[in-house]
């Protein structure tokens, strides 16, 4: 089974800086992408960023570019999402999840893991 635990969540002020951390473990085949989707309650879930394993190649919400950076670290497999700048619209439940064949999407039905999620709080 394909396992991920975040960490990294809290509270930050408005303008501050987070990072986050998904681990992933378990049977997953060679070529694989890492995505962070964030929710809040009562709203559908929302595309972040994501990462291909393999080549590293990125995609991004229009509404973090420029602010947050995917990266990974293969000899940990993990994936981090680096958030500065924040807002209080960042503020959030993050998950990762993994998509386990190649192709980068938006479309959370894509994916076919979860982590549990690590909350985001942004103060004004």
């Amino acid at each position: 089974q394909v396992q991920l635990v975040e960490s990294g969540g809290g509270l930050v002020q408005a303008g501050g800086f987070l990072r986050l951390s998904c681990a992933v473990s378990g049977r997953i085949p060679s070529h694989y992408v890492m995505g962070w989707f964030r929710q809040t309650p009562g709203k559908e879930r929302e595309f972040v960023a994501a990462i291909a394993w393999d080549d590293g190649r990125t995609l991004y919400a229009d509404s973090v570019k420029g602010r947050f950076t995917i990266s990974r670290d293969t000899a940990k497999n993990t994936v981090y999402l680096q958030m500065s700048s924040l807002k209080p619209e960042d503020a959030a439940g993050y998950r990762c999840a993994v998509r386990v064949r190649g192709g980068i999407y938006r479309d959370d039905r894509k994916y076919d893991y979860w982590g549990q999620g690590t909350q985001v709080t942004v103060s004004s």
